[in-house]
């Protein structure tokens, strides 16, 4: 029977709330939690190229996938002036130019996280070069940096000057990373390993090197430029070469000289042609310019000043400039093999799409060209361009730059020579080039890839779970709560073994009373 008295009845409404206030509670905090991300990481790579430094800077959730950070492209600022290497002799003066484009990266990046934000500079061909050439002026260069970057409020990992292979490696994971050929969201916003997605090959061309990076057709081959990468939980053995001096760059001073070493009396004669400038183009160059690189060493003349200026004239002769050209490989050493492209280096036949980027890109931008295309197309392109006067040429590039502009036959020309004389690329397989600045807002450049790689040794933070009772409280309550309901239980229980020997007493007295 229920019982009926004040205490009683108290204390079952005080038993009841508490089990559902406990229930409510318990319920809330599970189903009304937030995960919330740790936050974003910031890194930033310098890519101290032969011909100018860009500064990127990078982010990517704190928690990472697979031990490898979803890393996006927020910000790109290229340093006012030449590449690095070209500070030898006053290596103090290469500072300055860095603060511009640093003030921009500390208003991008939020100012508590930048003690926490990594800064790489990594310094290619250009300072390979110097290095061979003269270490101590190399190091000279790295030291000055590395004294400006201490001084910064991020926290600087050094200057370092990275390898052919590995600059060629870091440009095909940051092609394949935009290309989403290594990771992609499904139905469900979550990050996945594409199936079957095959990857593409890498083409890079720099002012002092190009490399050409893919994955090898074969599983079995072993080549000695291969390299395993590992990203987002899967390994890649990647094919990949260097070719140091065959930048744009280098190649055209190489053919300067050569042109240079072809006049019989160089300093008999007012100006040495240039098929390759466009026609009534003139320039005068020190020998320094075209003989003092490394490159370049051994077309130096016996006579060699420095200082010497030698004037240029253009002729825009496109058959002369195609075989002055092909002079700049060495494909005899090759001795007709296939897996040999020229200048006697051993490497398996190239398969697959292509994306070329960089020096490549540029050329073909202002061949009036993109994406993919015939190879048809590219050199009657190219050869229309080879025929423009200086004068017209003005009118034809979108920005004009004397220092590019009368330079992109001769790397026209080069393309050509590399792709399809060195790389064995045909009518065939050339549209399987794609040739691109970069995907989205992010730039197609080894520095991506670097950061990528980065990412691997940069410990993942967990995921923040926010309650909507702080645990103290929560605890607090619970204890509190139960500890109610179990006095209310033992309180009800009390009040039970009472009225029951209440009422066993009020028997045993109305037994007495009868008899």
């Amino acid at each position: 029977r229920m019982l009926t008295r004040t205490p009683s009845v108290v204390a079952q409404v005080f038993l009841f709330l508490s089990i559902v206030l406990v229930i409510a509670i318990a319920v809330i905090q599970i189903n009304q939690q937030q995960i919330l991300s740790p936050g974003l990481k910031y890194g930033i790579v310098l890519d101290a190229g032969s011909s100018r430094t860009t500064v990127y800077v990078y982010e990517w959730p704190a928690e990472k996938e697979n031990d490898t950070g979803v890393v996006t492209q927020t910000f790109k600022c290229n340093v006012k002036g030449p590449g690095i290497s070209s500070y030898e002799s006053s290596p103090g003066a290469l500072a300055k130019p860095f603060d511009d484009c640093l003030s921009k990266v500390k208003e991008r990046i939020p100012a508590h996280l930048h003690k926490n934000t990594s800064v790489y500079l990594g310094a290619t061909a250009g300072m390979r070069l110097l290095r061979l050439q003269n270490e101590s002026a190399a190091n000279e260069v790295l030291a000055s940096i590395q004294n400006y970057f201490r001084a910064q409020p991020f926290e600087f990992r050094g200057a370092q000057i990275i390898t052919g292979p590995e600059e060629g490696v870091y440009g095909w994971i940051t092609a394949n990373y935009l290309m989403g050929n290594f990771l992609e969201r499904n139905l469900w916003r979550t990050w996945v390993h594409p199936y079957r997605k095959e990857t593409m090959g890498a083409l890079d061309l720099g002012g002092a090197s190009t490399q050409i990076s893919f994955i090898l057709e074969d599983s079995q081959e072993h080549f000695n430029s291969t390299l395993q990468v590992k990203l987002y939980g899967y390994n890649y053995n990647v094919y990949t070469h260097s070719y140091q001096c065959y930048g744009r760059d280098e190649a055209e001073k190489r053919l300067l000289a050569l042109l240079f070493q072809a006049c019989l009396r160089p300093f008999a004669i007012s100006s040495v042609d240039n098929p390759c400038y466009p026609q009534n183009y003139n320039t005068s160059l020190t020998m320094k310019y075209f003989s003092g690189s490394l490159c370049t060493q051994s077309l130096r003349p016996a006579n060699y000043y420095p200082n010497q200026l030698v004037n240029f004239h253009g002729t825009g002769d496109p058959d002369l400039c195609q075989e002055m050209v092909s002079l700049l490989f060495n494909f005899t050493a090759c001795r007709d093999r296939e897996d040999c492209p020229f200048n006697g280096i051993h490497q398996p036949k190239a398969k697959g799409n292509f994306v070329a980027f960089s020096g490549f890109y540029y050329t073909i931008n202002a061949l009036n060209l993109s994406g993919h295309f015939s190879l048809d197309d590219f050199n009657s392109s190219m050869w229309f361009f080879c025929s423009q006067s200086w004068a017209q040429l003005q009118f034809m590039l979108p920005k004009f730059e004397e220092i590019y502009a009368r330079s992109y036959c001769f790397s026209a020309n080069f393309i050509y020579h590399l792709l399809v004389h060195g790389y064995n690329f045909n009518a065939e397989t050339w549209p399987q080039i794609y040739f691109q600045k970069e995907v989205g807002n992010s730039s197609i450049a080894w520095s991506l890839g670097y950061m990528l790689s980065l990412t691997n040794m940069i410990p993942a933070e967990g995921k923040l779970i926010q309650l909507p009772l702080k645990p103290p409280l929560f605890a607090g309550l619970l204890v509190f709560l139960t500890a109610t309901a179990l006095l209310c239980l033992l309180f009800l229980v009390y009040l039970c073994v009472v009225s029951h020997n209440r009422k066993d007493i009020a028997r045993v007295e109305h037994v007495f009373i009868s008899e």
